[in-house]
């Protein structure tokens, strides 16, 4: 375990997103934009700081936003748009947050089973066009939407990671 070793992120290419393209090519290329960013902002710090949480009585930690994004990858590109039949990542029925909450484990391992998550979705779904659908509970749901939601779901984390680093180390960006 790495408790004061500096985590070494994987090179991370952040390149922005695509300013043209067709449909799926914006989807993928913003996709990818938020995924490199939430990377990008976990790089350079401990696993301690990785576990720091951002302010009390939140217990919101980057290390587990990472294994968070890697749960809702999975959720969303496997399980539901491919129809893989997966158990969960890190959640269990005893702390459907485990994903958040349990921060025991090895963050080099977390930043490994996201990377994986991430490539398996883009396979999952390589081959389904935009209009392809699935029912979850009482709605039917197209892939269009999966990808518009993976986008909104990093965006709206990736901010949370501006607060905790600034709290950190003072480091603040884009």
């Amino acid at each position: 375990m790495m408790s004061g070793m500096t985590w070494t992120a994987p090179e991370i290419t952040r390149t922005d997103e695509p300013y043209l393209g067709d449909e799926l090519t914006m989807l993928r290329g913003w996709l990818d934009y938020h995924r490199q960013t939430l990377l990008m902002k976990c790089a350079g710090l401990t696993a301690g700081q990785l576990r720091t949480a951002s302010v009390e009585p939140s217990g919101l930690t980057l290390l587990g936003l990472v294994r968070h994004m890697a749960e809702v990858e999975r959720w969303w590109f496997r399980r539901c748009a491919a129809g893989i039949d997966l158990t969960d990542l890190y959640s269990t029925p005893e702390d459907p947050d485990a994903d958040f909450n349990d921060l025991s484990g090895d963050p080099a391992a977390a930043f490994a089973a996201f990377d994986q998550e991430v490539r398996l979705a883009r396979e999952a779904v390589a081959d389904l066009p935009l209009d392809h659908t699935f029912r979850r509970r009482d709605d039917e749901i197209n892939l269009r939407w999966v990808y518009l939601h993976m986008i909104e779901e990093y965006a709206r984390h990736n901010g949370h990671p501006d607060l905790i680093r600034e709290r950190i180390d003072g480091a603040t960006g884009d």
